[in-house]
């Protein structure tokens, strides 16, 4: 079940989604951390952030919508008090995503979060508002993108995974940039921007009106763009979307992935990536797959 990722080795492809497994300690008491091939911290700014006011999660059909607001404690804190206890988990690859609203911001948390021990890796949040280019998302603009990723790149030693906005034309090219400014691997999808009307207050049920759609509603689409970005470059990818069962895992390895992030699924079930890790490992035994890593962009296509 062993697979490489961007110089790190996970025990098995299932990492916790970056939002939905709090800052990892917290789910200590409910998931063998040592289980699963790591995890994402929520999104670390430079200082702290409240989020947006209630309601800022509402399910849908098929999945949920979110719009928490990047709500957490602010690097000093996070390194200060919820980085220490992790350490304990020496198998457990600490992911911390990061974000910001300037290059600048960016860097500040990287060089603070550098001094730190514990650490894997970072995960790039880019589907945030650059407010230096008129409020567009880093992930949105190729040359917004490439700067920001250089940037990161020259400031950090540790493997860097750009986590890539799905609202975008094309996935493939955006994934080719980022992976040419220096990107170790990357993460997609994030969410789908979408919304909620309460059709009897005639109001949003969100207070921010918008915001991220996740969960089994966008799966065949984030299928498509892992599949795609695959493609385009040569650096690993970490497939997520929609993905609850270890079928769901394995759509996303075939179509490219090296390994998969949970999230929403871990709203509805605290152990969702554990038991998602021991299924699909379950699965590859009945299904005679000696190494998960060769399921990795083994889809059968046909030729034309």
């Amino acid at each position: 079940m062993q697979v490489q990722l961007a110089g790190l080795t996970l025990v098995n492809p299932v990492i916790a989604a970056s939002g939905t497994f709090g800052y990892g300690i917290e789910f200590e008491e409910i998931v063998a951390l040592e289980r699963i091939g790591g995890f994402v911290t929520k999104g670390i700014s430079l200082q702290p952030m409240t989020g947006h006011p209630a309601p800022r999660i509402l399910q849908t059909a098929a999945g949920m919508l979110n719009a928490i607001g990047l709500q957490n404690v602010g690097v000093d804190e996070f390194i200060a008090k919820k980085l220490p206890p992790l350490r304990r988990y020496q198998t457990a690859n600490v992911i911390v995503n990061v974000f910001g609203y300037t290059v600048g911001d960016y860097i500040a948390v990287i060089d603070r979060l550098n001094a730190a021990e514990g650490i894997a890796a970072y995960e790039i949040n880019v589907s945030c508002p650059n407010v230096h280019a008129g409020g567009m998302a880093f992930g949105a603009d190729p040359g917004s993108l490439e700067y920001l990723v250089g940037r990161v790149r020259s400031h950090t030693q540790r493997p860097i995974i750009i986590k890539l906005s799905p609202n975008v034309t094309s996935i493939a090219q955006m994934a080719k940039v980022a992976a040419g400014a220096g990107a170790d691997a990357l993460s997609l999808v994030n969410t789908f921007l979408a919304m909620s009307i309460d059709v009897e207050t005639r109001k949003p049920r969100l207070s921010n009106i918008t915001g991220g759609l996740s969960g089994p509603a966008i799966k065949p689409i984030a299928l498509r763009m892992v599949y795609e970005a695959s493609k385009a470059v040569s650096i690993p990818i970490l497939g997520m979307g929609g993905i609850i069962t270890p079928e769901d895992a394995v759509e996303f390895l075939l179509a490219g992935a090296t390994a998969v992030q949970v999230g929403t699924a871990s709203y509805a079930d605290p152990r969702a990536t554990e038991r998602l890790a021991k299924g699909l490992e379950s699965w590859c035994r009945n299904h005679h797959v000696e190494r998960v890593s060769t399921l990795t962009g083994a889809l059968d296509v046909p030729k034309s």
